[in-house]
């Protein structure tokens, strides 16, 4: 009898003890009538679900942000005109002019007579002496004269002495004269270049009011 008992009672407890383990087990984590691919799929309120969402926010938004500013970019270079710097554009214009006035000189030169061209090379080799200008400056200043000024001043006074020689020629040629002009001449070029207002009159005149 008791060995009958044993062998139901171990008949009985057979089924479950399977039944049993696979509910412990770690394999019972697929539940009754769900999919392996449902349980491997992460839960809604799982940490990897949520760390997958932030990120590919992230990049949804780096993308509208690069494609906003690319669309941003491409009107202000559309609307916009390339920025021009001032003191540049006033550089090119100079040299351009220089370059211009070289090449009508050039023109000119080459269209001078044998005469004219000595004449020419007479003019552009004479200069005064710095240092006499520098001395004639002084004395009437009182004061230190820099190089800068003296060479400035040795051009104006070339000029000046050019001018003077133009008119000595007109009126040499108005009086039915030929060169080499005269003291005569000379003066005669300084009055009228006076009475044109070309010269200041270096004469004082004392101005009496009443």
């Amino acid at each position: 009898m008791e060995s009958e008992e044993e062998a139901e009672f171990q008949a009985a407890a057979a089924p479950a003890s399977p039944a049993g383990e696979a509910e412990s087990g770690p394999s019972t984590a697929v539940k009754a009538g769900a999919s392996p691919e449902a349980a491997a799929r992460p839960e809604p309120g799982s940490g990897e679900a949520a760390a997958a969402g932030e990120k590919e926010a992230g990049v949804r938004e780096s993308a509208e942000a690069m494609s906003g500013a690319g669309e941003e970019g491409e009107a202000e270079a559309q609307g916009k005109k390339p920025r021009v710097d001032p003191a540049r554009d006033k550089k090119e214009k100079k040299q351009k002019v220089d370059e211009d006035e070289i090449q009508k000189m050039q023109i000119l030169v080459s269209s001078f007579s044998e005469e004219q061209l000595n004449r020419y090379e007479m003019y552009r080799r004479s200069a005064f002496p710095k240092a006499a200008i520098k001395r004639l400056m002084q004395s009437i200043t009182g004061c230190s004269v820099s190089q800068n000024v003296v060479i400035a001043m040795s051009g104006i006074s070339k000029v000046f002495v050019g001018e003077v020689m133009e008119e000595a020629l007109d009126v040499c040629e108005k009086w039915g004269e030929t060169p080499p002009l005269q003291p005569k001449h000379m003066r005669e070029a300084v009055r009228r270049l006076k009475l044109r207002g070309q010269i200041a009159n270096t004469k004082y005149k004392k101005v009496l009011f009443h």
